[in-house]
Formats: C-alpha cells, structure tokens, sequence
C-alpha cells in the first residue's frame, strides 16, 4: 500500500494517515494480518517526523485497528474490519452531511440533491464495473 500526506490537507498528517489504513482495512485493501510500514521506513517515504507516524499507529492500536507483535512490527487486528467500516460510515455521515447543508444553503432541495447524489454513484458503479472487466 502506497501512503500519501498532504502538508496543506485539512487533516493533520498523523490523522491523514490513520484514515488511509482505516478506508484500506475497510475496503479490503489491508487484511487482518497485513503488515503495516515501520515507523522510521513511512515516515521518510511520506516526509514526515517518525512521531507523526507513531501518533498515527498508537491511536490506531488504540481504536483496535492494528497490534503490536514484539519484534516484529505492527499488524492489522483480526477484528479490524467491523471497527474500520463503521469509522468510516460515520466519517462519510459528516462529510455527507456538511455537503447536504452547503446545499441547502445554496438553494437546492432535497430531490436535487438525491439527483446529485444518484448522478455521482452512478458515475463511481460504472468506474468499478470498468475495473473488474
């Protein structure tokens, strides 16, 4: 897996990469079991502190997402799927939510917005329909 930080991202960068390993393990991109970077190796391919990283990986062993294995380095939990998917439906829920109120600000009513959205998913099916071909 390929990790990216934004230095002008909205997010700080230690919760920028707490977000790519949760949207990865919920996407099946990381499995339970998967090795993620060492500290020192993703934070000289990102271009951050190691601490960063080390925030990132501290709170994400927190959450239940990855483990410790002394000596060896840190995994994705078994059970990190369920929590994942669920932080990630309630970051879409709050991402949704700010987009359907800069909507309604701007006058828009609630069946064009479902158009918006419909339009949208629409345009991300026939992506993946293109990618399994």
């Amino acid at each position: 897996m390929h990790f990216r930080v934004d230095p002008a991202g909205p997010a700080s960068p230690s919760e920028q990469l707490g977000d790519q390993v949760r949207f990865a393990v919920a996407a099946g991109r990381l499995t339970a079991g998967s090795r993620v970077p060492s500290l020192r190796a993703l934070a000289a391919e990102v271009r951050v502190n190691p601490n960063t990283v080390g925030r990132a990986w501290r709170e994400l062993e927190r959450e239940g997402v990855l483990e410790a294995r002394r000596g060896e380095g840190m995994f994705v939990a078994a059970d990190a799927g369920p929590v994942c998917r669920a932080a990630v439906a309630r970051a879409m829920a709050e991402r949704i939510g700010r987009a359907v109120a800069e909507a309604r600000a701007g006058g828009l009513g609630a069946e064009e917005i479902q158009e918006l959205v419909q339009t949208s998913l629409d345009a991300w099916e026939g992506t993946f329909e293109g990618e399994q071909s």
